[in-house]
């Protein structure tokens, strides 16, 4: 039996190619047939560190920060809804939504992982963002996406204000941008070579095949 290939997903829940690559990336796995053969880990990586606690509205945001206009906005989004749709990922744009801070939504997630509740968890942010326009740096909205996917929300709540788990995120989020990361999605293979961007299905098999021959021999 080859060991498993371990796949480091660096991403942020409110990239929305983020989410297209993981669809892409997980019907490969399957089509594959080789679910049991994966572990996948989420590794955190903030697109806005620096953004307040208001938020910034999506348009001005992506104006300033990649100088859009409406209409490079609009085709944009066009094309994300079209890819998401293909890969069953329903992306729900609208004028008022905004882009937030993440950092409390990378240390739930951190919490997930002990339970293996952590792709179902970063799913269910993905959704509550880019399909249900919810505000996934409101606490009150991130305890109830913890309680829905069956975890202990006032437990995890908790590690929002602790100063070492707080330091633990950011010393990994620092990791992965010293290892040359700097947008994502980045899927890192076995820790030796990596993928970025949004990649097709076929790039994925592609790649996870010839990992399985190497492990195989």
């Amino acid at each position: 039996m080859s060991k498993k290939i371990k796949l480091d997903i660096v991403s942020d829940v409110v990239c929305p190619w983020c989410i297209v690559g993981y669809k892409s990336l997980q019907q490969a796995i399957t089509e594959l047939g080789i679910e049991d053969q994966i572990e996948i880990e989420w590794q955190p990586f903030e697109l806005n560190p620096d953004m307040p606690a208001q938020g910034e509205e999506l348009r001005e945001h992506v104006a300033r920060k990649y100088g859009s206009s409406k209409e490079d906005s609009d085709n944009a989004r066009a094309n994300i809804t079209a890819r998401g749709a293909e890969l069953g990922f329903e992306f729900n744009f609208g004028d008022k939504m905004h882009i937030v801070n993440t950092f409390d939504a990378h240390v739930l997630l951190d919490y997930a992982k002990q339970f293996d509740k952590q792709t179902e968890l970063k799913l269910r942010l993905f959704s509550a963002y880019f399909t249900e326009h919810k505000d996934v740096s409101d606490r009150a909205v991130l305890a109830n996406e913890i309680t829905s996917v069956g975890l202990n929300a006032p437990e995890a709540m908790t590690l929002l204000d602790n100063p070492e788990v707080k330091n633990r995120i950011n010393m990994e989020k620092a990791q992965w941008t010293s290892a040359g990361i700097s947008s994502v999605p980045t899927v890192v293979f076995n820790r030796t070579s990596a993928l970025n961007g949004a990649h097709p299905v076929a790039s994925y098999k592609q790649v996870l095949t010839q990992l399985l021959e190497e492990s195989a021999n």
